[in-house]
């Protein structure tokens, strides 16, 4: 969420500490699903826990920003809550897509948002894809169709965790439309910190619904979760958002995959043969493309 509000001094930061930062966010929010598939709990639980045990942290860093969390106006709020709903249905949909498919899979049909944003925006300003735009959506095409196809030479269940995993990137697009008429008056810790509200007991519910182990025998993946995935990785993204441009943003993207596709293989035994590697640098490069865009009605925000 690129409105945070960022003390005057960070901005004389070294540019090798801006990329650094933008780097260490990335790879950080690519650990996330290996914690997930670690976690005792089931996959749904693992989402409720993530955004539950970061409310007081995020609470105390929309605070230390000078950001407001009270009297906030009805309509903003309601907004804000809706979005927090979507974002819930968004990680319980990718939490269940990682526990069935590849790391590496995840983590890119997860990050599908930025494509789906760009086509929304094609339809909202009611125009044809331009030049790179007809690109991104065909090597989106092409990348999808080529991972999915390997998914289902393996096993129809990693076919559906790319597919949940894909459902996934459409909650998250959905949300951070929601949000496009909430961020002016928000900071960014603010929004986060409201939408986890909203979130956390939809999660709970589901995964009381689904018969999921809630209360974990081993606490350390489900700290890891939330520290990698809601703080240390939004966090870092939020401050350097302002830094960067949507390309670089996306040319940062890419290191997720890679991240999450190497700890695949080292936890898990996951292997990534050419084909895979071909596919991934295609959809990986639609999602630099999306994020460039000019059809993109909303500005990037962090991944998930």
């Amino acid at each position: 969420m690129a409105n945070s509000t960022i003390a005057p001094e960070l901005d004389q930061k070294p540019r090798w500490l801006l990329v650094a930062a933008l780097l260490a966010g990335n790879v950080a929010l690519a650990l996330g699903p290996w914690a997930v598939r670690l976690a005792d709990s089931g996959p749904v639980s693992a989402g409720f826990w993530r955004l539950f045990l970061a409310l007081p942290f995020l609470a105390m860093l929309a605070r230390a920003n000078g950001e407001r969390l009270g009297g906030i106006a009805r309509p903003t709020l309601m907004l804000v809550l809706l979005a927090g709903v979507v974002f819930a249905l968004d990680l319980a949909s990718w939490h269940i897509g990682i526990e069935a498919t590849r790391l590496g899979n995840a983590t890119l049909f997860g990050n599908s948002g930025s494509l789906v944003l760009m086509i929304w925006g094609f339809v909202m300003w009611r125009r044809l894809p331009r030049g790179t735009e007809w690109l991104a959506m065909v090597s989106a095409l092409a990348g999808a169709v080529i991972l999915m196809g390997n998914s289902l030479e393996i096993s129809r269940e990693t076919l559906v965790g790319d597919l949940f995993c894909l459902l996934a990137g459409l909650f998250y697009a959905g949300y951070l439309l929601i949000l496009q008429n909430a961020r002016a008056g928000l900071g960014s810790w603010s929004l986060l910190t409201w939408s986890s509200l909203a979130g956390a007991p939809v999660l709970l519910a589901m995964a009381v619904l689904r018969g999921e182990p809630i209360w974990p025998t081993d606490w350390t993946p489900l700290v890891a979760l939330f520290v990698l995935s809601q703080l240390v990785g939004q966090g870092l993204l939020v401050f350097s958002l302002k830094h960067f441009a949507p390309l670089i943003i996306g040319l940062a993207l890419l290191t997720q995959p890679a991240v999450a596709a190497l700890s695949g293989w080292y936890a898990f035994g996951e292997t990534i043969g050419p084909v895979d590697l071909l596919g991934m640098a295609l959809l990986g490069a639609a999602l630099v493309l999306a994020r460039g865009s000019k059809a993109n009605p909303v500005n990037p925000e962090p991944a998930e």
